[in-house]
């Protein structure tokens, strides 16, 4: 899949999610097999561009893949100059954010909420691609509820306006992640434009991968929830399209291998007490692919204040693991 003037290696793209893509979630999901990883979502407002965390977010020191920054607003002149600021501290590209239903968003008309307003939509895609030299997409959902689809009507401005390649999530900003994603609307939107689509939503298996890419038609395909805690699902997907058959699933070991690296990262691009807070919810979800851990074990790990203790406790809830398992 190309996108502007890059050649992706492969159909697999993280998605951005707050929270969780930063800096080592992307270069681990980039290990395992994402062509792309987009970062957290950046506002445009001029009053947060120098807040820590923004900073953090835009962090790009080790990146060893494309830096693709996602931008957030409403106002096209803001949004114009975030993309310019990014791009000067090392984006290469520009995703713009149309498809985020939380309500602390679109309560400010951000996020999926402009897809209401198709006329603002367009002044903000001129804007920003006329702003920057490097590739701008765009993430949306497939409207702002059932009777509202207008994912077809929003990748023609798009395209119309320059956009790169287009990110269609199969609900509408209503359904939020409730229910099941449907892909006909992103198989009209494909059949509409002439940019790369990539699909996303409900993307959890490498059968459903590859039953999503047949169904729409689609180019590409952008993964977020299903990789948390999971970064081998890039590589599994991957070689079920090449190959029609499954790899492996990771190993107890590989897991354990995979979640204290990360936490290292994790320690040391946030420090270690923000660190140690921000590992919980990872660890959660890598103890998910287990099944089963003992709640008494868990709530011990979430109460670990400092790196040696929660690394301490993780290692004798796998040593519980492994007695289990050979059991």
């Amino acid at each position: 899949m190309q996108i502007g003037p890059y050649q992706l290696a492969n159909k697999l793209i993280l998605a951005p999610m707050a929270g969780v893509s930063d800096r080592p979630f992307r270069e681990l999901c980039r290990q395992h097999g994402a062509a792309l990883t987009v970062s957290e979502m950046v506002p445009s407002n001029p009053a947060l561009r120098l807040h820590k965390k923004t900073l953090l977010k835009t962090d790009h020191s080790g990146d060893t893949g494309l830096r693709a920054v996602q931008i957030l607003g409403t106002d096209p002149g803001q949004m114009a100059e975030a993309a310019k600021i990014n791009v000067e501290r090392g984006a290469q590209i520009i995703d713009i954010n149309m498809g985020c239903p939380a309500k602390k968003v679109c309560s400010v008309a951000a996020g999926s909420a402009l897809l209401l307003d198709e006329a603002l939509v367009k002044r903000i895609l001129d804007a920003v691609v006329d702003a920057v030299e490097v590739p701008v997409t765009l993430k949306i959902r497939t409207g702002w509820d059932i009777f509202n689809r207008n994912a077809v009507e929003i990748g023609k401005i798009a395209e119309n306006a320059g956009v790169s390649a287009l990110t269609v999530h199969g609900r509408t900003r209503a359904c939020k992640f409730n229910g099941q994603a449907e892909y006909e609307t992103i198989k009209k939107v494909k059949q509409s434009v002439g940019i790369p689509v990539i699909a996303n939503g409900d993307i959890d298996t490498p059968e459903k991968a590859a039953f999503v890419l047949h169904s729409t038609g689609a180019d590409g395909l952008m993964i977020g929830r299903a990789a948390q805690g999971n970064p081998w699902l890039f590589s599994q997907i991957n070689y079920f399209l090449d190959h029609g058959k499954n790899l492996e699933k990771p190993t107890v070991a590989d897991i354990q291998s995979t979640m204290l690296s990360h936490l290292e990262q994790l320690y040391g691009f946030y420090g270690n007490a923000s660190g140690v807070r921000i590992a919980r919810k990872h660890i959660g979800w890598y103890f998910k692919q287990l099944g089963t851990v003992h709640p008494s074990i868990q709530d011990k790990i979430n109460q670990a204040q400092v790196p040696s203790q929660q690394l301490a406790l993780i290692n004798s809830a796998f040593n519980l693991l492994t007695i289990d398992h050979a059991a």
